[in-house]
């Protein structure tokens, strides 16, 4: 199976167009366009169900005490963690392409609602949900996309995971929270054949 973009370029830096925040000299970040990518799909498995697609971001800082903070940095060293940007489930076996803007334009405070789809598809929810759960304005749940925002002090450039996997099921069922980890796990045991795009992202200019 095989994954591509006209939006994304394998291995190349993202355009601040697909991001939830761009560089703005005077303030370090301000929000951006937050348009999801488009994405298409080739050699598909024939015993193919349904497709799910997750965006994570590998390279999170696994602890938030430097995290913009002036006069500090989140060093290249510090271990690092999941962050799920994009879960998109019950793609139907018929489907082979996700047009750019269809699920994300620009960025909504408190989120996006879900996880009704457009299409009928479903949504999970992305991990701007448990980082923005102690920010009074911007605090809800964040179903479907939302792009880059990676800390504007960090020296490691993030790179960010568009990973179709085909099914053997026309859709997951999951009991838990309709999150990153337990769309992972639900996957477990149904995958026919996955594939990956990557890009990289950094909104510090030094880096």
């Amino acid at each position: 199976m095989k994954l591509f973009s006209t939006s994304i370029t394998e291995g190349e830096a993202i355009n601040a167009r697909y991001a939830f925040a761009r560089i703005a000299p005077e303030t370090h970040i301000a929000l951006s366009d937050n348009l999801n990518p488009h994405l298409a799909w080739t050699d598909v498995p024939q015993d193919t169900r349904s497709f799910v697609l997750i965006c994570h971001d590998p390279d999170v800082p696994s602890r938030g005490g430097d995290v913009n903070q002036e006069g500090r940095t989140v060093p290249a060293s510090l271990p690092r963690v999941d962050f799920f940007h994009w879960i998109l489930m019950d793609i139907p076996a018929s489907v082979t392409e996700i047009a750019e803007g269809s699920h994300s334009s620009g960025v909504i405070a408190r989120g996006k609602s879900g996880p009704g789809a457009p299409d009928g598809l479903r949504h999970g929810l992305n991990d701007y949900t448990g980082w923005f759960a102690a920010d009074t304005d911007m605090a809800g749940d964040y179903f479907g996309y939302d792009g880059p925002c990676p800390p504007w002090n960090d020296e490691r450039i993030h790179h960010y995971l568009f990973t179709l996997y085909a099914l053997d099921v026309p859709a997951l069922e999951i009991s838990d929270t309709l999150d990153g980890r337990a769309v992972r796990k639900a996957l477990e045991g149904h995958v026919l054949a996955t594939a990956t795009l990557t890009g990289t992202y950094s909104l510090n200019p030094s880096v």
